[in-house]
Formats: structure tokens, C-alpha cells, sequence
């Protein structure tokens, strides 16, 4: 059900990363030129096409040793192909395994790709790959526009429940790009269902980005990235990055007790000690870096009752209110990931994160109906 005849006789320009595998794990640059097809151009997201820049470094164009053809950055100088990247290209492939979180800039580098495929006359084929976290649970505050970057582009909530061909479907249904008159082709899986999560599908899993390293890892992520925009550790320069959190003013057993009275559902907190190191591509330079750190590792007990957009947002607020003196949030970077600066602003004043989510139900429950016509 690969849909070869969609790019057959066309000149192929593939938007992939080091995901970007078959099951029996050939990368589908090299699968398609051993199949005749006319690849003439690569494309990487963030992180490069191999997968090992780290995250927020800017990656330039190069050319492909191993295949001889040219890969532009859509993580540097552009975000968006350029009429003359696309000269050489009738159709653009996307194929980039996806983590299920707004905040990610992978579904980002797709809308603009898509929105270049449009002005420029050029069809676009997304080749469907799970939502780790499953496709079910859809949770967190719906993105105001005013907030839109990179890292969030559209009125959808942190947890989407969504892959990114249904995604690319919504994005054109709903109108979400400039040029609506996209020729778009999403080939779906074979196998998938919603309720599945990634170690259920039985394909391998490969890190979509340095830190994400483990379904575990994705799991957790819609809530502790909001950590990223405060002067907490989000566990970068450990083994379990996003999964550990502190700082070395934090008493990680005070920090799990306030954290464990919450009894949130599906997860439970245990103090720990922690000190990052810089690493290669996942923690070049992490905060506290050689700086041991009190906290918490956050382990999920049942993963269909977690709610990770709402641990996180517990989580925010249980520091904010134990070291008010000490704990601080980058207002712009936390506006930007919650989507809403409303959300900022009541979770200092201390609203529990249960109402802190009921803040935009309406945005939400017209995003759910919206939704249902693209899954």
C-alpha cells in the first residue's frame, strides 16, 4: 500500500529525517531509488536530516554523501522552501515520525512546506506514521493565534491526538494555510488504530529528536516541556530527560510529597538527585549543568488515565507556590507553549491546573468537533 504511482514519472522532493524508515529498516530516500523513483532533492526538520543537531541549532544546506543530492535546512536561515529549492521538485514527500505535542516544530516544518507546495504549483504526498501517545487522548489549552511560532502554529490543544496526515488534512480542510489549493495525498497506515500507542505497533522506535528518548520520554513531554520556560532543569544532560525535574535550591522529598497529595491519576513522584552533564547533541549545554539538583522523576503508573498536560501544569504551579522566591518563568517562551497568556497569569495566582484547562473548554470543544471530520 506503499502508493508508488503518486510519485511516478514526477521529479520528488522528500521532507525526512533519520525516522524516516520502512519497517524492515531501509530509510525511504534509499527504498524509493532502489524503486526508480526520481528523488532530486532532500529536505531536513530541526535537528538535521540525520537526526543528531541539537535542539534549536541551526542546520544549513549541504550535500548528501551517501546519495550525491542536495539537502536543504528547513531548521536555519529559512523555515519555508524557496521557489528556487522547489525548481527542481513536481512533488514533495513528508515522512517524519511525529510525537503527538503541539509544541514540536516537525508538524510546523510540514505546514510550511505545504504552504510553498501550494504557492509554487507543486502537489504534496504525506506518508502516515502513529501518534506514539495514541490518537485518542486529546488534552491541554487550545493555541491563540496571537501565540503562533514554530513551535505552535494552530488553534489545536498540547495533546492533539492527531497523526500528521490528519493533521495535513486539517490544516487544509480548516483553511490554516495561506493557499488553500493544495493537491494533497496522505497514504495511510495499515494496521493502525487510535487507541494504540507506539509499543503496540510493533515497529522499532527510533528518537525523533536527541532528547526524546524513549516512549516513555513521549509520553510525559506534553506536560514537562512547559517546564523548558522556567529556571527548573527539565532533565536535559541526564538519562531521563523530561521525566526528571529540579534545580539545586529544590528538596526533592518535599517537592514528591506536595506532588503525591495532588493524587493526579496514572502517575506518582519520587524524590531524586541529579546533575546534569553536557552531552553531545542531547545536552549541549543543559541548565545546571555539573550543578547536582534536587527533584522529582515522574513515573507513570497507567498511561490511559494520565494526563500529562495536567501534571505539567501541577507540576508548575506545586513549584511555584513551595519556592516563590526562587522559581521563575520566561513569560514569553511559557506564552508561546501554553498558547494563551491568560493561562500564565492564573497559574501564578495559584489556580489549580484542573481549572487552568477548563479556561478555553469552549476553543476545545470546537476543536474536537472540527477534528472528527479528518480522523
Amino acid at each position: 500500500g506503499q502508493r508508488l504511482e503518486l510519485l511516478s514519472g514526477k521529479r520528488v522532493g522528500v521532507i525526512c529525517n533519520h525516522t524516516s524508515h520502512l519497517p524492515d529498516g531501509t530509510h525511504l530516500v534509499d527504498a524509493l531509488l532502489r524503486q526508480g523513483v526520481n528523488v532530486t532533492a532532500l529536505f531536513g526538520p530541526e535537528h538535521g536530516i540525520r537526526g543528531t543537531a541539537a535542539a534549536g541549532k541551526k542546520v544549513s544546506d549541504f550535500t548528501d554523501a551517501a546519495t550525491g543530492l542536495p539537502v536543504y535546512s528547513l531548521y536555519g536561515k529559512t523555515t519555508k522552501p524557496t521557489p528556487e529549492m522547489l525548481s527542481g521538485v513536481d512533488v514533495l514527500l513528508f515522512d517524519i515520525q511525529d510525537i503527538g505535542a503541539r509544541y514540536y516544530t516537525y508538524a510546523g516544518t510540514m505546514a510550511f512546506a505545504m504552504e510553498a507546495a501550494a504557492q509554487n504549483g507543486k502537489s504534496f504526498v504525506v506518508r502516515d506514521r502513529p501518534n506514539p501517545i495514541s490518537g485518542a487522548g486529546v488534552e491541554g489549552t487550545v493555541l491563540d493565534l496571537a501565540f503562533r511560532s514554530l513551535i505552535g502554529m494552530f488553534p489545536i490543544p498540547a495533546r492533539h491526538g492527531l497523526t500528521m496526515g490528519e493533521l495535513a488534512k486539517m490544516i487544509v480542510g480548516e483553511g490554516w494555510i495561506d493557499d488553500t489549493r493544495l493537491e494533497l495525498d496522505v497514504v495511510p497506515m495499515t494496521g493502525w488504530s487510535r487507541s494504540m500507542w507506539y509499543d503496540e505497533t510493533g515497529l522499532p522506535w527510533i528518537a525523533p529528536s536527541p532528547n526524546m528518548k524513549t516512549l516513555a520520554t513521549a509520553t510525559i513531554y506534553p506536560g514537562t516541556c512547559l517546564i523548558e520556560a522556567t529556571n527548573l532543569s527539565e532533565g536535559r544532560g541526564t538519562t531521563r530527560p523530561f521525566e526528571y525535574i529540579g534545580a539545586p535550591w529544590v528538596d526533592g522529598a518535599a517537592a514528591a510529597g506536595t506532588l503525591n497529595a495532588l493524587r493526579l491519576p496514572g502517575v506518582k513522584f519520587s524524590a531524586v538527585t541529579f546533575t546534569p552533564l553536557a552531552g553531545s547533541d542531547a545536552g549541549p549545554n543543559p541548565k545546571y549543568r555539573d550543578k547536582r539538583c534536587g527533584g522529582v522523576a515522574i513515573e507513570v503508573t497507567d498511561r490511559s488515565a494520565f494526563r500529562p498536560v495536567q501534571a505539567g501544569l501541577s507540576i508548575l504551579g506545586a513549584f511555584a507556590r513551595m519556592s516563590p522566591e526562587k522559581f521563575e518563568v520566561r513569560d514569553g517562551l511559557m506564552d508561546r507553549l501554553l498558547g494563551s497568556d491568560i493561562v500564565r497569569k492564573r497559574l501564578a495566582e495559584g489556580t489549580p491546573a484542573a481549572d487552568l484547562l477548563r479556561l478555553n473548554s469552549a476553543d476545545f470543544s470546537s476543536y474536537i468537533r472540527a477534528r472528527n471530520a479528518y480522523l
